[in-house]
């Protein structure tokens, strides 16, 4: 007699991000996870009524990994955020396409969307404000993460060499200010090209900070 596994959804959920994080969202499927749990796959219907619901349950986990301070004032918590999405996204490369396209989200993602929100409106950002930045920062975090995962190089090295590689194959004098920018990186060999995002980020919480200062309204806690 065969002895059965009993497994728990939150089981199901974990095994489908590790086996998403080896092979891929394309490549899952739920025959796959079966044996990856060594249970048959109709037995994962009992705790995913389909594929769907299952990349539902794996988005929110990617969700709750992201850190977000509360207690702190909001420029920090949203720099905690970033680094800690854009970390996330990194382990879970399969995610950035499904993070901002769940129709039927979890709590932890419903959570974190929630609390984004609480840091920025107890910080005196008005209504509209505050949805201006969400949609800034994300558009920021989720639009570097898929130029990182896109890049022909890995990131944690100098781009530079492959730059030197392509304008060699052209006339230098013909792109002298890709020539300048490649010459003068490879002056420079600490950078890293991930640094990139700390100076972009700065650059939106500069400017958040600026339109707060101008058009901050008192904030009025929503009625229960």
């Amino acid at each position: 007699m065969e002895k059965r596994t009993r497994l728990s959804r939150d089981q199901v959920l974990a095994a489908g991000v590790e086996l998403a994080d080896a092979v891929g969202i394309e490549a899952l499927t739920m025959r796959k996870l079966g044996d990856a749990l060594d249970v048959r796959a109709m037995s994962l219907y009992h705790h995913v009524a389909n594929k769907e619901q299952l990349l539902d349950g794996m988005t929110d986990l990617v969700f709750a990994e992201i850190d977000l301070l509360d207690d702190t004032d909001w420029r920090t918590s949203m720099r905690v955020r970033a680094f800690s999405a854009r970390a996330a996204m990194g382990r879970h490369p399969w995610a950035l396409r499904l993070m901002g396209s769940r129709t039927t989200p979890g709590e932890a993602t419903v959570r974190h969307h929630d609390a984004v929100l609480g840091v920025l409106r107890r910080a005196g950002f008005p209504l509209t404000l505050a949805a201006h930045a969400f949609s800034v920062l994300d558009a920021y975090i989720y639009g570097f993460a898929v130029q990182e995962q896109s890049l022909p190089f890995d990131t944690e090295e100098a781009p530079t060499e492959l730059a030197q590689a392509i304008l060699a194959q052209f006339p230098t004098d013909r792109y002298p200010y890709l020539a300048e920018l490649t010459a003068r990186y490879l002056e420079d060999h600490d950078y890293n090209y991930a640094q990139e995002f700390t100076y972009g980020l700065d650059l939106i919480l500069d400017g958040l900070e600026r339109a707060l200062a101008v058009g901050a309204a008192a904030y009025t806690p929503a009625r229960e």
